[in-house]
């Protein structure tokens, strides 16, 4: 493809397009993760575009997502540049889209391949600035959608300036006349829907004549054709969703606007599951030591989750069980796995009312786990509880909240010291015992177990029995009898309770 305006060296098609990951503070911030260098992949020229022209979002996906951005294009051979000498390698300067499909990306790992490598993911123009009298700081980048403002960006902001860009891509390899880079963008990114046109411009509005490529202008198709079973199909996950479309709240927005698939049913509309209400009213008053007894019959024994005490005097916990594991700490998966939405916010973002979060943190009490800002985040969604084998900061104010969280105890330190966030709803050991998904989880002062789902209703029935039994044992103690024969109960003693209580 050719660009309209001032030709690229007689070259219609570049050779390479490389496009930088994280560059715009805004955006780092958004993301979460702050590079030491810059990072790259490929767009292939086929991805190339013009202004006016469309962009189809496939069959079954719902994440495309625009990215406005300043592009260079290379005028002088570049090989081994250093930073001061990498502007210079740049003839001109123009607008490109880097448009993105979220619904693949879990796929690429990276490479982009799938997800930013569609026939005509990369509109580019509409015309080409000369950078000739121009520095690399002097340029804008603005973003419209539907008309309304949604992106704006400086070079004079850059993680990484362009002529460092140059300069370190030079050093693998050679960056010919015709190549483009396109040098990351701002935050404001979001989804795109059929019928939305995207403007991007590019300008430097300091210099003399203020030069504009003008807007590159791109309207969104909805495709028809679906993805094979041979290859990568979409996928959504929440944390893509969230990242496509910029912020929680704006996916909700989406969400009830119809634009977003909500992956996770509100309480009222989610299946019932074993804990039903009847078998809460059964539990109700029913100690947890009672409940203990009645799986160690059935020869559950490992059920305890050692070490954990609640954060007020008094908390009782029931719900179903939401996993969220932690790996020991090592700086190169920190890095990758800690920043942005991590594992570690995506459990406390999505736990549902009634749930209770459960953290493994491999036993480790000398580092903090959950904080104020998350424990209240698990309370605003209506979490039943958390139960972490490790630490927790901020411990006071956590005790300010009315939520229930079961701990090791205080631990002031922040996340990166001895964990990773590792992956969420998925089978745990927290203290010593295992914990699945949809578990239920029961706690009071004695301590937290875990009961087996397809348990629950016999186990329940049992121990509300048998709580009523052990009430009426200690009223008979407190009048004075003696333990022998009524503790456990003898045929005579079974007698007179069946008879006064009329349970046989």
């Amino acid at each position: 493809m050719a660009l309209d305006g001032d030709p690229i060296f007689g070259i219609d098609t570049p050779g390479k397009i490389i496009a930088v990951h994280l560059n715009y503070p805004s955006r780092i911030a958004q993301r979460g993760r702050t590079p030491e260098f810059p990072s790259y992949f490929f767009k292939p020229a086929s991805s190339l575009a013009p202004t006016g022209g469309t962009v189809e979002r496939p069959a079954g996906t719902e994440l495309l997502a625009f990215e406005g951005e300043i592009a260079l294009v290379i005028g002088e051979e570049a090989r081994w540049a250093s930073p001061e000498d990498g502007w210079g390698h740049v003839a001109y300067v123009t607008a490109a889209n880097d448009l993105g499909l979220y619904d693949l990306r879990a796929a690429d790992k990276g490479s982009n391949v799938r997800n930013k490598g569609g026939d005509g993911f990369t509109p580019i123009g509409p015309v080409t600035i000369p950078t000739e009298g121009i520095g690399e700081g002097d340029w804008r980048v603005r973003t419209w959608v539907n008309g309304e403002l949604v992106q704006e960006g400086t070079s004079d902001t850059l993680k990484f300036p362009f002529g460092q860009l140059v300069a370190d891509l030079s050093q693998h390899m050679t960056l010919e006349p015709g190549d483009v880079i396109l040098t990351g963008t701002p935050a404001g990114s979001s989804v795109v829907l059929p019928g939305d046109v995207v403007e991007v411009e590019v300008d430097a509005p300091k210099v003399p004549g203020a030069p504009t490529t003008g807007r590159l202008v791109t309207t969104v198709t909805q495709g028809e054709s679906d993805f094979g079973d041979f290859g990568t199909t979409p996928t959504l996950s929440e944390a893509q969703q969230v990242e496509a479309w910029g912020s929680e709240q704006d996916l909700a927005a989406a969400i009830e606007a119809g634009h977003a698939t909500r992956l996770t049913a509100p309480a009222a509309e989610s299946t019932p599951g074993p804990l039903t209400a009847e078998i809460r009213e059964l539990l109700s008053g029913v100690a947890v030591a009672t409940v203990s007894a009645a799986l160690r019959k059935r020869g559950y024994t490992e059920i305890f989750i050692d070490g954990v005490y609640p954060n007020h005097e008094g908390d009782a916990i029931l719900g179903t069980a939401k996993t969220l594991r932690f790996i020991p700490f090592r700086p190169d998966l920190f890095k990758e796995h800690a920043g942005g939405f991590n594992a570690q916010k995506r459990a406390f973002d999505t736990v549902n009312p009634g749930e209770i979060l459960v953290v493994e943190a491999r036993g480790v009490p000398s580092t903090g786990t959950v904080g104020d800002v998350l424990a209240l985040r698990a309370q605003v969604r209506g979490a039943a509880g958390v139960v972490t084998d490790g630490g927790v900061r901020d411990f006071a104010a956590v005790q300010q909240f009315d939520i229930p969280v079961f701990s090791q105890g205080a631990h002031p330190s922040v996340l990166g010291r001895r964990h990773v966030p590792w992956e969420t709803d998925v089978t745990i050991a927290c203290g010593g015992a295992a914990v699945q998904p949809g578990d239920i989880i029961m706690g009071d002062r004695d301590g937290v177990i875990v009961i087996p789902p397809f348990l629950l209703a016999e186990v329940a029935a049992e121990a509300a029995a048998q709580e009523a039994e052990d009430g009426w044992v200690a009223d008979r103690v407190a009048e004075g009898h003696a333990v022998d024969g009524l503790f456990p109960m003898n045929a005579e003693w079974r007698a007179r309770y069946e008879a006064e209580t009329g349970r046989a």
